[in-house]
């Protein structure tokens, strides 16, 4: 389920994208980050502030900033969305009890100013789970269809098994700032 494919507008003549990695806390981002590096994942602990990698993906350098998603740290998202070419956004698809806040959270953002127009992949992760809702269900749980003024992809994924978690499609799909 997605929107129209996109078009890429870099910022650089090195192929470079800009992206932000948000989620509520709890909800995968780093062990998605560290899976999408091909670094460990056994060892995992909340991040405090953030954590920047940079990976190869399709001949692109992907710099990803991972923020962590505990209450009291996401009033400072906002401060790190200047530049954003791509919002990845990770939603915990166990977790059904904190659907509408992560939703209310996804909503925010999409109404920032510095992310008009950004494309936004999210993914719905915690697949291998037997309590996960399928991507489609969330999908619908967030309205995502009403998103009109920029392009999204949701993807099912689990992080730790590292099933659905591609940034292939990301680039060959010509993701891209404000495309």
């Amino acid at each position: 389920m997605s929107s129209p494919p996109f078009s890429m507008h870099l910022r650089t003549t090195e192929q470079e994208l800009q992206i932000v990695l948000l989620g509520l806390d709890n909800a995968g981002k780093t062990t998605l980050l560290r899976k999408l590096a091909s670094e460990d994942v056994s060892t995992i602990t909340p991040t405090q502030g953030f954590n920047i990698k940079s990976v190869a993906s399709n001949g692109m350098k992907l710099n990803v900033w991972d923020i962590g998603g505990q209450r009291k740290i996401r009033t400072f998202w906002k401060k790190y969305l200047e530049d954003t070419d791509v919002l990845i956004y990770v939603i915990d698809s166990a977790d059904k009890k904190r659907l509408e806040e992560t939703g209310q959270e996804l909503s925010d953002l999409i109404d920032e100013e510095n992310l008009k127009g950004v494309p936004v992949l999210i993914f719905a992760n915690k697949q291998d789970l037997v309590a996960a809702a399928p991507a489609s269900e969330i999908a619908e749980g967030l309205n995502l269809h009403t998103y009109r003024d920029r392009q999204w992809q949701i993807q099912a994924c689990s992080a730790l098994s590292g099933e659905g978690v591609q940034l292939g499609g990301l680039c060959k799909s010509q993701w891209g700032r404000r495309g």
